[in-house]
């Protein structure tokens, strides 16, 4: 979220909490809708993921400020590929890529319903689906995850919605085994089984 003016640090930025890139502030620029998880979340999260997340290939859908696929790269990730449809926002991202000397960062600006109707043509171990509030997005989101063939076997969902929703409905390929509120935001993780056919 902005913040009005407050001497407590910039507008539009976040730092990343843990891993190698510890402590380094990454920019974000103003697009509605645009919400980093707050770091209490991503902490949580990442507690949630330690023991799957060294090596892992992520994607993060609706990537934004790239604050959940930073911090997964900093935390030991193989690979992140991020997608957006902004222009604005793929280009910090490519130049967070840059600054942050990496080359297991993939960027990609396209819509993620048209992205995930594609062909997969590689498969994740972790997802992270954060799409803007109040749009209906997150439910078809996981659905193409999964019929898409997207998911590894086994792999993980990483769902952010408005705490108003309560736990979403996942696939019947997929259980919501952890589940948490911090404010107006629930946070979920989901354990996917990608075998569908």
């Amino acid at each position: 979220m902005n913040g009005s003016g407050s001497a407590r640090r910039p507008t539009n930025q976040l730092r990343i909490i843990g891993g190698q890139w510890r402590g380094r502030r990454l920019s974000f620029p103003d697009v509605p809708g645009l919400r980093p998880s707050p770091d209490r979340v991503r902490e949580t999260l990442f507690n949630w993921l330690r023991p799957v997340i060294e090596g892992a290939r992520c994607l993060d859908l609706f990537a934004g400020s790239g604050a959940l696929g930073f911090e997964a790269l900093s935390r030991g990730a193989a690979h992140v590929v991020f997608v957006d449809r902004h222009m604005a926002v793929v280009r910090q991202l490519r130049e967070h890529a840059q600054m942050l000397a990496t080359r297991n960062a993939e960027i990609v600006q396209a819509d993620v319903m048209d992205y995930l109707g594609a062909d997969a043509n590689t498969r994740f171990d972790v997802v992270f689906v954060d799409p803007p509030y109040a749009q209906g997005l997150l439910v078809p989101c996981c659905q193409r995850l999964v019929d898409g063939n997207w998911l590894r076997h086994p792999a993980h969902l990483y769902l952010e919605a408005e705490r108003a929703l309560g736990v979403p409905s996942v696939p019947a390929a997929c259980t919501v085994s952890r589940s948490k509120q911090a404010g107006q935001v629930g946070y979920h993780l989901a354990y996917c089984d990608a075998v569908t056919n």
